[in-house]
């Protein structure tokens, strides 16, 4: 798959604009500009092309440049005296313009800059959005008042990357998808989750649908539960003003965890393109019942018990309220009402400051009818289907194997697929793949605007309910494993925690 998207790349000659919104910010600096820098490396960027920088701050190239070289890094090009030539290359690419998010006289500036460069307006453009959802609005009719957007394809592509949060519930992600449609047209709008970036989770329809022993497996008849799980062992860092105003459902249930729900639960499709995957995903997301408050525990960190550090409470943060009720952590089983796993619980956790950093995706299967291994063996260790995305990316398969030695004695082990280990060379990085995704006009990881609207409508009527009857989160001592009612939560629907898990 990787080599298909390079060979495509490398046909690709029209000029390229690309244009990045919050260009001073963390995103930008972290992750867009090494991304690109990347790609360039690999020359998978056409040559005519150049990165424009725009954002309220006072900067000139120069500072700009300064900033962007402190997070590049040669990954493709070892060789210190190349890399150095490549950063050089790439940064004298790169531009800045400062101005207001609503000003329409700061884009007409920028739109000189770039025809400074072009010689033209009538290039591919590529606008990413890494800036607050309370001015993305200001922003796009900005950008269409200038004369930046084209519909016109003889004047080149247009193309908006929008990250998330869309929206604070359904009805205001509605108005979003509703009001950005009348700048940019479904067809040039990409809605990115960068976790559907990470190798492994692309390679989850690799799994199912390339190896014929899974697929007949992944269903209720033979999948007793499915467990999502995304935790990390960090607070919130600086981002109190925006992890207040949306908590972790928001943050990373409605999104991260129900994508890769969505790609675990959905059914086959006809074709491995971007309308027939996108189709099967809104197929099990439409089909997800709607959370039911008695099925979600929220929790919120507090300070560390002592010995640990000293690490502060979520309300003892910087800028948190000290009254504050958003959940830093939560848990909740969701069911899905098809064939294929009716009745399956899938139970799916997220939360910051606990004990590890972890993403995975685990298949338990169902118990062997009858063990022929008693009394040696009283109880069989179910089988298990693990994908980790985080920290190391793998797949794990648990099955059970006889101890060497005398006697029949049996203990669960793992065959393990880690990537790092499989695959040489460097496996990219989310955004790296998902940039290059839309200068090809590749949609099949990218969010539409249904999908959207599915996702919101699992955790509408909960959310809801948290703000009009709040409820106080159960507090979890920083760097443990979580709240403790949700252990209660899986027992009741029939999920066996493992110790420690």
């Amino acid at each position: 798959m990787v080599v298909n998207r390079i060979r495509g790349m490398r046909m690709i000659k029209e000029p390229l604009a690309i244009i990045i919104l919050g260009a001073s910010g963390d995103l930008a600096q972290r992750k867009l500009l090494p991304a690109l820098f990347s790609l360039y490396a690999q020359k998978l960027l056409p040559e005519n092309f150049h990165v424009f920088g725009f954002a309220r701050s006072e900067m000139t190239d120069a500072a700009f440049r300064a900033r962007a070289t402190e997070r590049l890094m040669c990954r493709y090009t070892p060789e210190a005296r190349e890399c150095a030539t490549l950063m050089e290359q790439f940064l004298a690419r790169c531009h800045y313009v400062g101005g207001d998010y609503g000003s329409s006289d700061a884009f007409r500036h920028l739109a000189d800059v770039l025809r400074g460069e072009f010689g033209t307006l009538n290039v591919n453009r590529l606008f990413y959005l890494a800036i607050p959802p309370s001015v993305f609005l200001d922003a796009a009719h900005a950008l269409n008042t200038s004369g930046l957007v084209s519909h016109d394809s003889h004047k080149g592509w247009t193309r908006v990357v929008i990250e998330k949060p869309f929206g604070h519930d359904r009805a205001s992600s509605d108005e979003l998808v509703t009001a950005l449609g009348q700048v940019f047209t479904d067809e040039q709008t990409y809605r990115i989750d960068h976790y559907l970036g990470k190798e492994i989770i692309q390679n989850l329809l690799v799994l199912r649908f390339a190896n014929c022993i899974f697929e007949p497996l992944w269903s209720r008849e033979f999948v007793s539960d499915v467990r999502i799980t995304w935790k990390e062992d960090i607070g919130i860092g600086g981002r109190a003003g925006y992890f207040d105003d949306f908590g972790i459902i928001r943050d990373v249930m409605q999104n991260h965890i129900l994508q890769m729900l969505a790609l675990t639960a959905m059914g086959r499709p006809d074709k491995l393109d971007a309308h027939h995957v996108r189709d099967e995903k809104v197929h099990v997301l439409r089909a997800i019942q709607p959370l039911a408050p008695e099925d979600l525990v929220v929790g919120q960190y507090a300070a560390a018990e002592q010995g640990a550090g000293g690490r502060p409470a979520y309300r003892g943060e910087p800028g948190v309220p000290p009254t504050s009720r958003t959940p830093t952590y939560a848990a909740a089983v969701l069911r899905v009402k098809n064939d294929r796993w009716r009745g399956v619980p899938f139970l799916v956790e997220c939360g910051k400051a606990l004990n590890g950093t972890l993403a995975e995706i685990r298949l338990r299967f169902r118990d062997e009818v009858g063990n022929l291994f008693h009394p040696g063996t009283p109880t069989l260790s179910p089988n298990e289907l693990v994908i980790r995305v985080q920290p190391d990316e793998a797949i794990f398969l648990r099955i059970n194997n006889k101890v060497p030695g005398l006697g029949m004695k049996l203990a669960p082990t793992e065959l393990n697929l880690r990537y790092r280990a499989a695959f040489a060379g460097v496996i990219p990085e989310a955004y790296e793949s998902l940039l290059l995704d839309v200068v090809k006009g590749d949609k099949s990881l990218f969010i539409r605007a249904d999908e959207l609207a599915a996702s919101w409508d699992v955790f509408d009527h909960v959310l809801h309910d948290l703000e009009t009857h709040p409820r106080e989160p159960e507090f979890y001592a920083y760097g443990s494993r979580g709240p403790r009612s949700v252990a209660h939560l899986a027992e009741r629907h029939g999920i066996e925690l493992e110790t420690g898990a």
